[in-house]
């Protein structure tokens, strides 16, 4: 099954499958259409459902949620996603999700149509199909995943204090340090996490939060 909105890549990926030999139980153009077509199949064998992340009515994530709920009812059909930008969260998100028959692919990739095709057969067979800049931007990401890495040692001892409730003046007397360099070290804490001083937020919870979510 095919779903995207643009009509005239579903139309063209119909006609390719259909040429290759493959079968195009359905081809629409939302989400909601989709799932619909899924649950008609009843018990029908479907291999694989290719499907856009972007789709109508809001154009955020539409596809990723019916991704993600095929995977969930119907766990033996495969998921190929396609995505105009390598969109990290939805890439991460599916990847934590399903461990075969997952794949995801840029649309400049469908062009490309062996690589294409192979991807969609190694999902519909279980396997999965991540495009190599995917792959790329995800490694590099994962390499900076954790944001306290770039704290020093000093640094993280201030965060930590921080986190057990000590105020500046505290921390000063725990670590031996004055409290103008406390305050520096807070500054620099808050800049390495990427911590704008954004009015109605404060930056010394968000920097405990970060703390305690590692």
């Amino acid at each position: 099954m095919l779903a995207d909105d643009s009509t005239l890549l579903r139309e063209g990926l119909k006609r390719l499958l259909v040429e290759e030999g493959h079968e195009v139980a359905a081809s629409v153009g939302d989400a909601p259409a989709l799932l619909a077509a899924l649950a008609a199949a009843g018990p029908r064998p479907l291999d694989a459902v290719v499907v856009d992340v972007r789709m109508p009515p809001t154009h955020t994530d539409e596809g990723l949620r019916a991704a993600l709920e095929i995977r969930r009812r119907w766990p033996g059909v495969g998921v190929l996603v396609l995505s105009q930008y390598v969109e990290r969260r939805y890439a991460t998100e599916l990847l934590t999700t399903a461990t075969e028959g997952v794949g995801y692919l840029l649309k400049d990739r469908v062009v490309q149509v062996d690589e294409f095709l192979d991807a969609l057969e190694r999902v519909g067979s279980g396997g999965t199909a991540f495009d190599p800049e995917v792959v790329r931007q995800l490694l590099a990401r994962s390499s900076h995943a954790d944001p306290l890495k770039r704290l020093t040692a000093r640094e993280r001892e201030v965060l930590a204090a921080m986190a057990a409730g000590h105020a500046n003046a505290s921390i000063a007397r725990q670590l031996h340090i004055s409290q103008s360099a406390v305050e520096k070290h807070i500054n620099a804490i808050f800049d390495k996490l990427d911590l704008s001083a954004a009015a109605g937020y404060s930056r010394r919870v968000l920097a405990v939060l970060r703390y305690l979510g590692t």
